[in-house]
């Protein structure tokens, strides 16, 4: 049984948790109801810290940036949150699922978006380097999607039955990330990315 947390405690695990990466809504309903009451405390005590609160209620989700403005103020203060460095592998894959969301919802659809690994496949397909050995190339990119995975833009889902096609959830944290603007020069990174990968 899960214990209840005092009310003192709130607001120390409701920052815990986000220091700790991305809060979903689905996942910790009551730390997600916490930071909502909470959230002006919470604010202020993260702004103390140089770290601005992203919170997108309607989706479902909240995660930690730097402040600009701290990061002009005190470019000395160390940095709580780590920047990661892509490959140009899981950039490639995090652009075609936005791509994917995108389209997803332009259809009005207002339900999970769930992809199998032969349809994350097929999309990735004409970006994977040519090459004769097709399960050294499944192997690879099972490694970029659970890079994904762990970074917080794909939930890995539980098969229905035994035997059956693995699938993923896109998590809709990665519009936060992949803005407008960035998708509006989406086409072209592609088709760089592409002659990349054909030279390789």
């Amino acid at each position: 049984m899960e214990l209840e947390q005092a009310p003192d405690n709130r607001l120390s695990v409701v920052l815990i948790t986000l220091l700790k990466g991305v809060l979903y809504r689905d996942e910790q309903e009551k730390v997600w109801q916490d930071l909502l009451k909470l959230q002006t405390a919470a604010r202020d005590y993260l702004a103390v810290l140089g770290l601005e609160l992203k919170l997108f209620d309607e989706e479902g989700y909240a995660w930690l940036v730097h402040s600009a403005q701290d990061d002009n103020a005190q470019p000395g203060l160390p940095k709580l949150v780590t920047r990661r460095p892509l490959t140009f592998a899981v950039s490639v894959l995090l652009a075609l699922l936005r791509k994917r969301l995108l389209e997803f919802d332009a259809l009005g659809n207002d339900t999970r978006l769930v992809l199998s690994f032969e349809e994350i496949q097929q999309d990735m397909q004409s970006f994977l380097p040519a090459g004769s050995n097709e399960a050294k190339l499944m192997d690879q990119l099972q490694t970029h999607i659970n890079k994904v995975v762990e970074l917080g833009f794909l939930k890995k889902l539980k098969p229905a039955y035994e035997g059956a096609a693995q699938t993923y959830e896109v998590r809709r944290i990665i519009a936060g990330f992949i803005d407008s603007q960035w998708l509006d020069q989406l086409q072209t990174r592609l088709s760089e990315y592409q002659a990349y990968a054909e030279l390789n």
